[in-house]
């Protein structure tokens, strides 16, 4: 093909306290006085306690995604000693590990570790960058992305990309969502297709009466699924997330997160988040990153270990990954 890709990749609240009697309130509190405290917020104290249940909860949600949920599954990204730098300044260096088929990966770490910089190599972002180069080599199911001959235009296609504030155009929502059907020549069953869109993206049932409406005019929760919806539309192979959430409020993030859920089934997800709870809680394998520095005392980014999201929360291999996801530092 003359994309440099083959045809074998387009495939696809707490318990409430009753008032009324005054004299049960004492006795209750009589009561808690007089209890001695369990062993274990004797040894670590109440906050200590209210801190491991929460990684207990942590890693109650991380085990839901099971040991081994890539196992059997095709290897959609390979990263062999992947580097990126702009203007020689390296963002990120010798990052090594795969990204498997229909999973959601997360990618944690504190800010300034390249978590994005390697996130918009994964789909060739960091070409419209002055500047940005990429070293070693990253490919999409066996094919280098960076190889002479490879359409960039065709690889965003494939690879698509949702940003970390919502970027609806100054259009309808039926436009924006139409807009890279247009592009990229995609114009028959339009109607459908923009409909189909919506629907993947959770989004038909609240804007199939105001499809004309501006899209400005949307929740920023809405405006997120709109560009979501547009970046389904081309039907893309992958979809890059890149903090989806983290401009929204806890409903629409509790929407994005159920939607990351369900879209897994039909495309591979990558996710940068700050939220260890959110990770946790949508994917299945984790990358966790961090900042190193060289023998020159140049500071970059680095990857510490990657995995299933059970191993990284419950297991980490590595004690800076057991540090930041227990929220000791980061």
């Amino acid at each position: 093909m003359t994309d440099g890709f083959d045809d074998h990749t387009t495939a696809k609240a707490g318990e409430k306290m009753h008032t009324s009697d005054k004299s049960g309130i004492i006795d209750s509190m009589s009561d808690d006085v007089s209890q001695p405290k369990s062993p274990e917020a004797e040894v670590v104290g109440e906050p200590g306690l209210a801190l491991a249940r929460s990684q207990a909860k942590l890693a109650e949600m991380a085990g839901q995604h099971g040991d081994s949920p890539q196992s059997g599954r095709r290897v959609v990204f390979g990263l062999e000693d992947v580097s990126v730098s702009y203007s020689g300044t390296v963002a990120i260096r010798d990052v090594a590990f795969d990204i498997h088929e229909n999973l959601a990966t997360a990618f944690i770490g504190p800010s300034g570790c390249g978590k994005t910089t390697l996130l918009r190599s994964m789909n060739r972002m960091n070409d419209l960058i002055p500047g940005a180069e990429v070293a070693g080599k990253i490919t999409y199911h066996g094919q280098d992305l960076f190889a002479s001959g490879v359409d960039a235009v065709e690889v965003r296609r494939r690879i698509g990309m949702v940003f970390q504030r919502p970027n609806p155009f100054p259009k309808s929502i039926y436009d924006n969502v139409a807009f890279g059907l247009r592009i990229h020549g995609m114009k028959d069953d339009l109607k459908d297709r923009v409909e189909k869109a919506l629907r993947n993206a959770a989004l038909w049932d609240e804007v199939k009466d105001r499809l004309k409406d501006s899209a400005l005019s949307l929740s920023g929760g809405q405006q997120q699924r709109l560009c979501i919806a547009r970046a389904l539309a081309i039907e893309p192979d992958v979809i890059l997330m890149d903090e989806p959430a983290s401009a929204l409020d806890p409903v629409a993030t509790l929407a994005i997160e159920d939607l990351v859920g369900s879209l897994k089934s039909d495309y591979t997800i990558v996710i940068v988040t700050h939220n260890m709870q959110q990770a946790a809680r949508v994917a299945d394998m984790t990358a966790f990153f961090s900042v190193d520095s060289d023998e020159a005392g140049n500071r970059s980014g680095v990857l510490v270990e990657s995995g299933p999201t059970s191993d990284l929360f419950i297991r980490p291999s590595d004690p800076r990954t057991e540090a930041y996801v227990t929220g000791r530092f980061g």
